[in-house]
């Protein structure tokens, strides 16, 4: 994951690569990226269908080596329906991945460690964020944004060959009742527990808030402010540097408390007063940074925590169905 989202600057460089480069209206480039979430919420359904139907380490596989492909393809695409179908075919398949590689960390952590396993995980994906973006604003300057498609998909395939030779398959464990944060096991599918679709409910309004800071944000910041490609991946591979630094020790002291899941809670807090400082004075520096500072601890207090009960709630036969609705949430915030 580290390496595969080291070339994660696809999503934040999207919207500006389409009004920029291909010089479409910002009415187009609404609807490519409601294409993209579209093919999120279908790829986070399928993925998690096949995790429990075959496995999950074939599901990541795949998802690597398609999205790949389909990264290549698209900077030479220039026909505006075209983009929007390989836009849709690429987040449907790279989009497999989430559910997949959620009943993974599920399968190799145990349960006393796995709201730490989800913060690793979430370190490897932030640390290589901190990374894509950065990189990602220095190429679309110098090389162009066609090079950023190319730099992903070779993450990805790098991706996959470390899944082939160094990742051994390991069948899913059954997660145990977590009395402290009430977390019951079901045997029942995802659409019939009413509590869950209540919080996935709550995932997707976070999500909606949240993914601002990947797609009106950059946007705002470079037509409205001011600031140029270069800058505002540096703004964005802040979140990912804080994250790297701070969410590991965070979390390992928050999840003592046996009140633990109420940390979304003040995760949605943080997150509402972070708009506060784009709407004040955005033409400054601190205010950007403060923004980006509550954003992230909004994201570390409620992400791994939100993540450990959709993954801990069902049966290892249902997991797949589960974190799939979970990552569901979070195209249909894309969309």
């Amino acid at each position: 994951m580290l390496v595969n989202r080291m070339g994660a600057m696809v999503l934040p460089f999207m919207t500006l690569y389409l009004t920029t480069s291909l010089n479409f209206s910002y009415s187009q480039a609404g609807l490519i990226m409601s294409a993209y979430g579209a093919g999120s919420i279908l790829g986070a359904y399928t993925g998690g269908f096949l995790s429990d139907r075959y496995n999950y380490y074939t599901v990541q596989l795949w998802s690597l080596i398609g999205g790949s492909a389909l990264l290549f393809l698209i900077p030479v695409l220039h026909n505006f329906y075209l983009i929007a179908a390989c836009i849709f075919m690429f987040s449907l398949i790279s989009d497999m991945l989430r559910p997949a590689n959620s009943v993974a960390i599920a399968a190799y952590s145990k349960p006393d460690t796995r709201v730490r396993s989800f913060s690793l995980m979430r370190l490897s994906i932030n640390l290589g964020f901190a990374i894509g973006p950065a990189l990602g604003g220095l190429i679309a300057t110098t090389a162009g944004y066609p090079w950023i498609f190319v730099f992903d998909g070779v993450t990805c395939l790098l991706a996959a060959l470390l899944i082939v030779f160094y990742l051994k398959y390991k069948p899913s464990s059954s997660p145990t009742v977590d009395d402290e944060n009430n977390f019951t096991t079901l045997n029942i599918s995802a659409y019939k527990d009413k509590r869950y679709l209540l919080f996935i409910m709550v995932v997707m309004l976070y999500a909606i808030l949240f993914f601002q800071l990947f797609t009106t944000v950059p946007v705002f910041l470079k037509k409205e402010v001011g600031y140029d490609d270069a800058v505002i991946g540096l703004f964005m591979a802040l979140n990912g540097l804080l994250i790297v630094i701070i969410e590991m020790p965070l979390i390992q002291n928050l999840n003592k408390n046996p009140k633990s899941f109420s940390y979304i809670g003040y995760g949605f807090l943080l997150l509402s007063v972070s708009f506060t400082f784009l709407i004040l004075q955005p033409q400054t520096v601190l205010f950007i940074l403060l923004y980006i500072l509550f954003i992230t601890f909004s994201e570390m207090l409620a992400m791994p925590f939100m993540t450990n009960y959709a993954i801990s709630r069902p049966t290892v036969s249902r997991q797949g169905q589960y974190m799939a609705l979970y990552a569901m949430a979070y195209g249909m915030a894309i969309s």
